[in-house]
């Protein structure tokens, strides 16, 4: 079936905002006509009128279903949808939302009244999908000499970040903290995937608003800049001190200069690799899973090559310095010759080019199947046998072209052996091990069976290694 992975910022899972709705939380409930279960919850945000949602849900959505949505309306004085504080509530379906008009979609909000449905008008944002990648932001910041907005104090500021769309309009995507008391805060460090700062546009706007809190939620603007993931990755420079700006205050004011700084103290990005729950993640003390699977069945097949010297590749990943997407890389960069001395050059090689690259889908094995197919065709004199080795969770976005693949390499002197890791399921990938029955692709069955799968570990689709003999 065809299955996108939807990531709504606001209230939904890829961009979704509510606007000029009166309550505090939404409760997000998908069913279908037989069953519905609860999605999620927004955050309660505290005395408004019009709250802005900043928590981001993820749905899968697939393309040939409908799937009802439900959003429920409440004020809550505690954490449940009490009979006395539910507001009201939407419907929508998922694919209602993806196919908008002017990504917007406008719903009433109905509740029953006195035996009959009110109405009130609320409003649903869709920003559209937010692009593939788990690279994560950590950056600080800090303000000098903001304005003084409270009369027995100073300040209580915090930071809004939006990220701009398409059609010029800006979706909440980070709140920082509030300092107390302060014309001169320091907010705490924070992280925030790239991909809802900039969606994957590196020059998109981002604006960023400065705001006196206040307890009855009226919070007290006092000014606003823009930047871009370009400017902030430059870190602290002088190019990431921003004037904030009020346009009331500069439109009444002729010396008006500015409503104080922020400064950008650090910012650093790190890829998914980075990160323990990682199955790429480079532990000092011990070997991650792509490591351990690739030692473990490298170090038996190696013994039947004689010169140790094996090309290894990667695919699925975005590569520097222009971001192209490939399917079939050297893991030692070097395009003329992907040549890896033994099986410690082959994970020396791959660590290396976890620094370098960003993982990115889909999981396309035609690619380095032909690849290794083209070298294989290439000895006529039975001198060389080659073995393609596949380290994958399972999970094959191509699987027409690979049976295709399949087909015409078992013609030719080489063996495909997959190991699969990582908690997917593997009935796919059985359907290529030809045991029981033989791979076919438009109407052509394989040769032989060339392809052996077997489930080790936990793991994800990164390295592929081949053999000659």
């Amino acid at each position: 079936s065809f299955l996108n992975r939807i990531y709504i910022p606001q209230i939904l899972a890829t961009g979704l905002e509510i606007l000029q709705i009166s309550c505090k939380i939404i409760a997000v409930k998908c069913f279908k006509i037989t069953s519905r279960f609860m999605f999620g919850r927004t955050e309660v945000i505290d005395n408004t009128l019009n709250p802005d949602f900043v928590r981001k849900f993820v749905l899968d959505y697939f393309f040939e279903e409908k799937q009802n949505l439900r959003f429920d309306y409440c004020d809550l004085p505690s954490l449940f949808c009490l009979p006395q504080s539910f507001l009201g509530q939407t419907f929508c379906t998922l694919g209602e939302i993806i196919g908008s008009s002017g990504s917007r979609l406008e719903r009433c909000l109905l509740r029953l009244k006195y035996g009959y449905f009110s109405y009130k008008n609320s409003w649903i944002r869709y920003t559209g999908p937010l692009s593939p990648g788990a690279d994560i932001a950590t950056m600080q910041l800090c303000a000098n000499k903001l304005d003084k907005k409270d009369f027995f104090g100073k300040s209580d500021p915090f930071l809004v970040f939006y990220r701009s769309n398409e059609d010029g309009t800006f979706t909440i995507c980070h709140k920082t903290e509030v300092i107390k008391n302060t014309l001169n805060p320091v907010w705490q460090p924070f992280t925030i995937p790239v991909r809802a700062l900039c969606n994957g546009d590196y020059d998109r706007t981002v604006k960023v608003d400065v705001y006196d809190w206040d307890r009855d939620g009226s919070h007290d603007f006092i000014g606003e800049f823009t930047t871009s993931y370009r400017e902030l990755s430059r870190g602290q420079s002088q190019f990431n001190v921003y004037e904030v700006l009020n346009p009331k205050k500069k439109g009444r004011k002729k010396k008006y200069v500015n409503s104080g700084t922020v400064t950008l103290l650090s910012f650093k990005v790190e890829s998914e690799y980075t990160f323990p729950t990682s199955l790429h993640y480079m532990n000092p003390y011990q070997l991650n899973a792509y490591a351990m699977a690739l030692k473990a069945v490298g170090e038996i097949v190696q013994d039947y090559d004689s010169d140790k010297l094996f090309p290894a590749y990667g695919f699925g990943a975005k590569l520097p310095p222009d971001g192209k997407i490939s399917h079939a890389f050297p893991l030692n960069s070097d395009c003329e010759n992907a040549n890896c001395v033994g099986i410690e050059g082959v994970l020396e090689a791959y660590y290396d080019c976890l620094r370098k690259v960003q993982l990115y889908g889909p999981t396309n094995f035609a690619p380095v199947i032909n690849q290794v197919a083209q070298c294989a065709s290439e000895v006529t004199d039975g001198s060389q046998y080659f073995v393609l080795l596949i380290i994958t969770d399972g999970v094959i976005s191509d699987m027409v072209q690979t049976r295709e693949a399949v087909v015409t390499a078992a013609s030719l002197p080489m063996s495909i052996i997959i190991i699969g890791v990582g908690p997917a399921e593997f009935d796919a990938m059985e359907e290529l091990d030809g045991d029981e029955v033989r791979v076919s692709s438009r109407g052509r069955a394989a040769e032989r069976d060339i392809v052996q799968v077997h489930n080790v570990i936990h793991l994800y689709v990164v390295i592929l290694v081949f053999f000659q003999f």
